[in-house]
């Protein structure tokens, strides 16, 4: 087993052991790719969305929130596209009874050729050291020349094949590139056949005289639909923006990698309406302004890349994702796209009424163009707690697992511990868990040792722990130690609130962006 594969286990075994992710319906024996979040998961959860929604429509006076609801009008989803084109294409594999998404095996082909180019760049680097010049390298390097050229060639044969509806070639493309089975090497395919990913439901009383219905696929047409409800109601001036977050359902033929694809999921979309023709400059904001959120978590620079799409949805002009270094390799964390005036558009024209605002500066109507940032929350989650689990080596050779989670996010700020639980402490305790409770979720712990509760809250991720001891009794002083250099410093009581505050206030961490 790889060292990924190996870290990958780590994090499933270790997010059910702390109450952060459990199997769904678990006593049942579960049910496929969908999963419930633990006690700490729920507060990890609603913590990066509340990082996002901060960011995303606090920080930005242009733009506002919506809940929309899950079931809409079916026609809606006839408009949008879904109905006849919102397919997955897939493969199976006749001797191991797997089932593949085809585009996904030839993705993750040439991902391996991009790491081979990476491998030929980071040999170059470490041989000329300061003196190396990456991009004229990548540029001129025979093999990585070749390994990026022939990236591009197998992608654009690929993005062509299923834009044009011809799938025998993406067959016969994995066919020609030798793709096996990842699980058995068996090389024996069938043919590539599309599936609608949607759940279909039903709305009334009687069998009879129900309606079809679907779970939404995605949050995006719930934003669409209110465009003029929120825009006239909040006398919104183009460009702004809508965002919302909430559940999305897609019947995952091919659910695997534990919560980064899941038939039920939590979507973080913002769409933004622009003039035609200013669309390609917002995208670019965009793209920019969303990298700057990911990096103020401060999970590392190296850890993310764009990712410009080679097969554009049939409403984007533009668009890129921000991939992620997960335990099983680069994936798509958030999706920025400039949908162009697609979605107005098809909703004017299956609901008969019009969606355009009028611009009194150019005084005219006309349907916005939209740019679009879309992050999977449930995808977020799993990239901060895959990055932050960490086995590290003490000085005196012991080993300690620790949760080292972006402070802001974590779901329980301090941990407040007496030293032992006779002569007052736990009282004493128990009066600073009442104090902070009111600003921070805190946790009071006088179970074990006190190493013990250290090595416990590390695992769970808490930045602070505070210990009550006897000199407390006398002075009102406590040991205040940090996560994650294990420094411990004496403080005033009264000093607690600040100190938490400072290393875990959304406002300092979002002010990083800038």
């Amino acid at each position: 087993m790889s060292k990924q594969e190996d870290l990958f286990k780590n994090v499933i075994s270790h997010a059910k052991e702390y109450g952060f992710i459990f199997p769904s319906s678990e006593v049942y024996d579960g049910l496929s790719a969908v999963y419930d979040y633990g006690q700490n998961g729920v507060e990890l959860k609603k913590n990066i969305r509340e990082y996002w929604w901060k960011a995303m429509v606090q920080m930005h006076e242009n733009i506002v929130g919506l809940d929309a609801a899950i079931l809409m009008h079916p026609t809606t989803w006839k408009a949008s596209g879904h109905v006849d084109a919102f397919n997955d294409p897939l493969i199976d594999n006749k001797d191991s009874k797997k089932r593949y998404r085809a585009d996904v095996l030839i993705e993750d082909y040439c991902e391996k050729l991009n790491q081979k180019a990476q491998k030929e760049i980071d040999k170059a680097k470490e041989r000329f050291g300061d003196a190396f010049d990456e991009a004229q390298f990548v540029a001129t390097n025979a093999r990585v020349v070749e390994y990026k050229a022939r990236q591009k060639e197998i992608l654009g044969r690929m993005a062509s094949g299923l834009e044009s509806g011809n799938l025998e070639d993406v067959k016969a493309l994995i066919e020609e590139l030798g793709i096996a089975d990842p699980e058995t090497g068996s090389k024996n395919w069938t043919e590539v056949r599309q599936f609608n990913l949607m759940f279909g439901t039903k709305l009334g009383a009687s069998a009879e005289n129900a309606m079809d219905l679907y779970l939404r696929p995605e949050t995006a047409q719930g934003i669409f639909v209110n465009f003029l409800n929120v825009q006239k109601s909040g006398r919104m001036k183009v460009p702004f923006g809508i965002a919302q977050t909430g559940k999305a359902f897609r019947n995952e033929i091919v659910a695997r990698q534990f919560i980064f694809r899941m038939r039920e999921f939590e979507q973080m979309e913002m769409q933004f309406f622009v003039r035609p023709g200013e669309e390609m400059k917002y995208y670019e904001y965009w793209k920019d302004t969303r990298l700057k959120w990911h990096l103020s978590l401060g999970l590392g620079k190296e850890n993310y890349r764009f990712h410009d799409h080679e097969k554009l949805a049939h409403y984007a002009n533009a668009a890129a994702d921000i991939e992620f270094n997960f335990p099983f390799g680069f994936k798509e964390l958030e999706g920025i796209h400039s949908r162009t005036d697609f979605d107005l558009k098809a909703h004017e024209q299956h609901s008969g009424r019009k969606l355009q605002y009028f611009d009194p500066e150019l005084n005219e109507n006309y349907v916005p163009y939209v740019v679009e940032t879309s992050v999977g929350l449930d995808r977020m989650f799993l990239a901060i707690f895959s990055k932050s689990l960490k086995e590290e080596t003490l000085e005196d050779g012991s080993t300690r697992t620790v949760l080292a989670l972006p402070a802001v996010l974590a779901p329980t700020k301090a941990a407040v511990l007496p030293l032992v639980k006779k002569d007052g402490l736990p009282d004493l305790a128990q009066k600073i868990v009442d104090d902070l409770k009111w600003d921070f979720n805190v946790a009071y712990d006088e179970k074990d040792a006190v190493g013990r509760r250290y090595r416990r809250q590390d695992a769970l991720g808490t930045p602070f722990c505070i210990t009550v001891d006897h000199q407390t009794l006398e002075d009102n002083t406590v040991t205040i130690r940090h996560r994650d250099s294990m420094k411990q410093d004496r403080v005033d009581i009264a000093q607690l609130r600040t100190l938490i505050n400072d290393e875990v206030s959304m406002r300092n961490w979002l002010m990083k962006m800038n």
